[in-house]
């Protein structure tokens, strides 16, 4: 879900003929089939299997061939169709299905505040870009608004059709007014006059009342009125923007609630008792509606002096009146209320988007607040820990480092140590020094908190907080205040470069001499995610490891020339080229008849040059297997191309994270692990790190989980060669869960 990234904090076997397309072995008796079949969604060109540079010789092909790439946004909303087909997966607990349609939503809300938005920004400054597949914007934005509409309509089919009643025979109720019982219309209207009518602010429109400037994504009514108010004004339309402070969804008290838990909608409640909001008016009509706007932060670093904090904090206050993409209504409204809508706000109907149910999914995640029902999601469980991290939670966990390696994957395997391995520093009177970057992880999470108690504890803090975290710049300017109130360093990156490195050093008096102790991660410091997403950590004492990291440090928090590291592959200086490299080196080994093999685990994949190396490598003979979660614009099964390339993409009950780069090296394999995925922005305009596993049972290790996506026949879609994605569907009693497997034998 979006790194986009998905933010909810409750949540390779040869491809067969029994492979299925999206949506295809969907079994609903009960209901329009061809309503819940989702069409495949193909990339361009329609006939890719048929290439027409697959009629000429390899080395006649030029790769830079727009054929030879998927657009962008539109492998976007593949994954973000992959993930609203969990909601279907009856391998999922019915509670987590819902929440599948809640992160679809949140996905998808991103995706037009910024995607669709700067695609409709590079039009109207006329700014128009291309990317490798050569898609002009205003062709991608048609192509979005046919597939959106199609996922949406989807959308709703699922949880009205499916989701309600399936809740409903498990006693979870979500009742429409229409069907409240007398008593539940009784408690509904005491609930309006007790807590929506003292706050709500209904708007007439005339023109002493013009049209309200509407926040991002804030839920509204647009209300059809008849009659003259006291003063004699008859206009015929009004706005009820509803206050945030109120739940979108209300929990029914047990004395009106019949056969388990009833929830009523916010949207219901105010729709019914409309009129007390207009007494002596007659309300013809209520409709929700839902503006979303352009909520990318347009910072330039070459203008903002030395003043990036400031300039955040002033451009935050106009996130939230962007430039208006689209309108979410409901699907009753009539057409002249829609027309008048989409001229305020300046939109087509193509950005219009009638719905048949609540506005704004993403809010039924409160649902899991509101009932307690744990029989209705996965079961808890309590990830491992290495025995001798349990241990040896105190001072002794240096000892415990010193000794070797450790690798975590998490969210199988705690992360408690890493904010073990922060906390015990932050105590430590030997431990002088420490320096962090933070990305995400929250004003006051477990790690800030140590963070502060190390600098009053008089210890030097050096913190990197990079402020342009997309959503989390709020979050990340507290924190940083926080952070200089205590007496720690704080210092905000590199203009124009993103800091997206997860590193902690540690500078440790031991005897005479002083000792450095480092943790590298492929995810951000935030305990809350770490139980979502799946990511690796790596602790470690390494010298030449802990003095590559001390040197980025320098480079972050100081200025320098590019400093030479031993073992780090560092962006945007070495990352990049050292990747094309060891891609390189595989293609000779064989093309020299040698044994090699390459397996990538990112969460995109878009840089060209990368995409290049990787198709020469599958021309030379190489087996190239590449697990993607969201984005990939590379086309495998190209014949003369990439017909040795396999692209799947794993969406489970955990957020796939880890970014792995491994090279069969002629026998000695090579993996590193990253913060970095295979894009254009993470190689060349970021700060990034990839490290490499030196021990080799860790290497092994880490090849053998590879192998379990890679055999991942469950949750695992495969990439055509048209751009669909194709659902692996097991053979009988032959079921195999890369994130099942880890689950059972990681977690305790």
């Amino acid at each position: 879900m979006a790194e986009a990234e998905v933010k909810q904090e409750k949540v390779q076997s040869d491809v067969d003929s029994s492979n299925e397309k999206i949506g295809h072995d969907v079994s609903t008796p009960d209901i329009d089939a061809e309503e819940l079949v989702l069409e495949t969604i193909p990339e361009q060109p329609a006939d890719a299997s048929k290439l027409a540079l697959e009629e000429r010789k390899p080395e006649e092909i030029d790769l830079s061939d727009q054929e030879l790439y998927f657009n962008r946004e539109l492998s976007h909303l593949q994954f973000n169709a992959r993930v609203l087909e969990q909601a279907m997966d009856e391998n999922h607990p019915i509670l987590n299905r819902l929440m599948f349609l809640c992160i679809f939503s949140s996905n998808m809300d991103e995706f037009f505040e910024i995607r669709v938005a700067g695609l409709m920004s590079q039009l109207e400054y006329n700014r128009e870009k291309t990317g490798p597949d050569g898609m002009h914007p205003r062709d991608i934005l048609r192509e979005i608004s046919d597939i959106a509409h199609k996922l949406v309509r989807r959308q709703y089919r699922i949880l009205n059709d499916i989701i309600f009643p399936k809740l409903a025979e498990h006693n979870v109720h979500f009742i429409r007014r229409s069907l409240w019982t007398e008593k539940q219309s009784a408690w509904a209207k005491r609930y309006f006059r007790d807590n929506v009518l003292p706050i709500i602010s209904p708007i007439g429109l005339d023109p002493t009342h013009p049209f309200p400037r509407l926040a991002n994504k804030t839920f509204n009514f647009v209300v059809e009125l008849e009659g003259r108010d006291a003063f004699g004004r008859e206009n015929g339309l009004a706005i009820v923007p509803a206050p945030s402070s109120l739940p979108r969804l209300v929990k029914m008290p047990d004395e009106v609630s019949e056969n388990g838990e009833c929830m009523a909608f916010l949207s219901s409640i105010i729709h019914a008792y409309a009129d007390q909001l207009f007494p002596g008016m007659t309300v013809k009509g209520c409709y929700q509606f839902r503006l979303t706007r352009n909520a990318d932060l347009e910072v330039d670093s070459d203008d903002i002096g030395v003043d990036l904090a400031g300039a955040l904090r002033t451009e935050l206050q106009s996130r939230h009146f962007g430039s208006s993409v689209r309108l979410e209504i409901a699907d009753n409204c009539p057409d002249s209320v829609i027309d008048s809508l989409l001229k305020q706000f300046d939109l087509t109907s193509s950005d219009l988007y009638r719905i048949d149910g609540p506005v704004n999914l993403s809010r039924l995640m409160a649902v899991l607040d509101l009932v307690d029902r744990p029989d209705l999601l996965y079961p808890p469980f309590s990830p491992g820990l290495p025995s001798k991290l349990v241990k040896n939670k105190g001072d002794d966990m240096f000892e415990v480092i010193k000794s070797r390696d450790y690798l975590l994957m998490h969210p199988f395997e705690s992360f408690s140590p890493v904010v073990d391995f922060l906390t015990n520093a932050a105590k430590d009177p030997n431990v002088v020094a420490i320096r962090q970057t933070l990305y995400r992880t929250g004003s006051r999470s477990p790690i800030a908190n140590a963070l502060v108690e190390a600098a009053r504890n008089g210890k030097e803090v050096t913190v990197v907080i990079e402020l342009r975290a997309r959503f989390d710049e709020a979050e990340n300017l507290a924190l940083a205040s926080r952070l200089q109130d205590a007496g720690a360093i704080v210092v905000y990156g590199v203009v124009r470069h993103k800091t997206h490195a997860k590193m902690i050093l540690i500078v440790r008096r031991e005897g005479s001499a002083l000792k450095r102790y480092v943790h590298l991660g492929t995810g951000n410091y935030h305990a809350g995610n770490a139980r979502l997403y799946t990511d690796y950590s790596l602790l470690t004492s390494d010298t030449d490891l802990c003095e590559d990291v001390h040197k980025v440090f320098q480079q972050l928090t100081g200025m320098s020339k590019e400093l030479k590291v031993k073992k780090l592959l560092h962006a945007p200086f070495t990352l990049r080229d050292r990747l094309l490299h060891m891609i390189a080196k595989e293609a000779e080994s064989a093309a020299a008849g040698e044994p090699s093999r390459i397996i990538m685990k990112v969460n995109s994949l878009t840089e060209p040059r990368l995409i290049q190396a990787l198709y020469k490598a599958s021309q030379a003979g190489v087996k190239v297997d590449l697990i993607v979660r969201g984005i990939c614009i590379l086309r495998p099964g190209v014949k003369g191309v990439s017909s040795n390339i396999r692209v799947r993409s794993i969406i489970g009950r955990f957020l796939e994270h880890t970014r792995v780069y491994y090279f069969f090296n002629n026998h000695s394999p090579l993996v590193y692990l990253s913060s970095a995925d295979g894009m254009e922005r993470n190689l060349n305009n970021r700060i990034e790190v990839a490290f490499p596993l030196q021990d080799h049972k860790l290497v092994r290790r880490v090849k053998k989980e590879l192998e379990m996506y890679l055999s991942d026949n469950t949750q695992s879609w495969v990439l055509q060669t048209d751009g669909t994605y194709q659902l692996n569907k097991p053979r009988k009693d032959d079921y195999r869960s890369a994130q099942r497997t880890l689950l059972s034998t990681l977690a305790k």
